[in-house]
């Protein structure tokens, strides 16, 4: 994985990332057993499930504007050190017996809420690590610690770490990101002096310096508005059918708990290689090119499942589908890495991730009313008319004479 190309301090920080999600993995598998070890309630078990994701929706733009005021080595530090903190107390409260449903909601919360920071500025960090040339690279490496990370590694370690103690998956948690928390120290201190930069330039450029500013930004330029919201559509269908999967490979494909992993478990392996293929697509086809297939591919795909219900199909979906959406997220990033003014970089990141939560949240809720209105086919055929309709729009804005000069 390592490219000399990349430089010490990219590979520094790509540690430090990887160390940030195998502890995010690590907790996907250690709140669920935690939330049903306090409650049988299903509804309980969903608020913290529900506290993870929730803080995109809520602090998502304030940490944009948070991002393009300070400097990246900074906030990340700030934002894991706060989080070894809540981590700390959570750990406390486990051991001693004084965890409680509320406790852990709240604890999932703000490590939620330290993850939006920490991913925001991650992301306007990346320009000034690496030369232009290499941001496919550098994003496709990124992408696929965090598939490592999150999807492999992290959730059966902590599943096992539960199983040995309660407390220890939160416990290990916290000791990686002070892991990570060290290496970036080791981080150039451009990454720190950056805010005092980008906020001069964005008074000169006569930038608003609010919130929304990013998202104004975006909705001025047709091109990059149109990548946001295709990107956006694709991702709600993604998760249409995803939130119903696991029913449809119950009751179509007779999998059962140990074989529904193992397919998921081959679809991130799917999503591995479209990391680490992505920036060699582009550099042969363009990203115009690479986006207008990967939007088909990512969303269309699962309708191969209404024609041929098996498991064999099901295996052939789940790696198009992630190997194809991780070549998208490359594509996207760096993309909107090249577009984006650097003063409103973190806002427009932010906007942007924000906009996608609520998307694939609307998409789960959607997929679930159509499977039950009409059949465990229909997220499918819907996800397929996503695709479609994607892939003409994106085609028709970025069309060199659609863009204004």
């Amino acid at each position: 994985m390592v490219d000399r190309s990349l430089g010490p301090a990219f590979w520094r920080f790509w540690g430090a990332s990887a160390l940030a999600n195998l502890g995010d993995g690590i907790r996907v598998a250690a709140f669920p057993l935690l939330a049903a070890a306090l409650t049988t309630s299903p509804v309980g078990v969903a608020a913290v499930a529900s506290a993870q994701f929730l803080p995109w929706l809520v602090t998502g733009l304030w940490a944009g504007a948070l991002a393009d005021r300070r400097g990246a080595r900074q906030l990340i530090v700030a934002a894991d050190l706060a989080r070894v903190a809540v981590l700390l107390a959570l750990v406390v409260a486990v051991a001693a017996g004084r965890a409680t449903v509320a406790v852990v909601a709240v604890a999932a919360f703000l490590l939620g809420v330290g993850e939006t920071v920490r991913d925001t500025a991650a992301q306007t960090a990346i320009p000034r690590l690496v030369h232009d040339s290499q941001l496919e690279r550098a994003n496709g490496r990124l992408l696929a610690g965090e598939i490592v990370g999150n999807d492999f590694v992290g959730p059966p370690v902590g599943a096992l770490l539960f199983v040995a103690g309660a407390a220890l998956p939160f416990a290990v948690n916290g000791a990686t990101l002070a892991l990570a928390v060290m290496l970036m120290l080791s981080l150039p201190l451009t990454l720190a002096r950056a805010a005092a930069v980008t906020a001069a330039t964005a008074a000169a450029a006569g930038q608003r310096p609010g919130v929304l500013a990013g998202l104004r930004w975006l909705l001025r330029n047709p091109m990059l508005r149109t990548l946001i919201a295709v990107a956006g559509a694709v991702g709600a269908a993604d998760s249409a059918w995803l939130a119903t999967f696991v029913l449809y490979a119950r009751d179509s494909l007779g999998l059962g708990a140990v074989g529904f992993g193992l397919l998921l478990a081959t679809g991130a392996g799917g999503g591995l290689l479209g990391a680490f293929a992505a920036d060699r697509l582009i550099a042969r086809h363009g990203h115009r090119a690479v986006l207008a297939w990967s939007l088909p591919l990512t969303a269309g795909t699962p309708a191969l499942l209404v024609v041929a219900p098996d498991r064999w199909a099901a295996a052939t979906v789940v790696v198009t589908t992630s190997a194809s959406f991780a070549v998208l997220n490359v594509t996207a990033r760096a993309v909107r890495q090249r577009s984006v003014p650097p003063e409103l970089m973190g806002r427009v990141v932010a906007a942007v991730r924000t906009l996608s939560c609520g998307c694939a949240a609307l998409g789960a809720l959607l997929g679930g009313a159509l499977a039950s209105t009409l059949g465990a086919d229909a997220p499918f055929l819907f996800s397929a008319v996503v695709a479609a309709l994607a892939t003409v729009a994106w085609w028709t804005a970025s069309h060199p004479e659609a863009r204004p000069a």
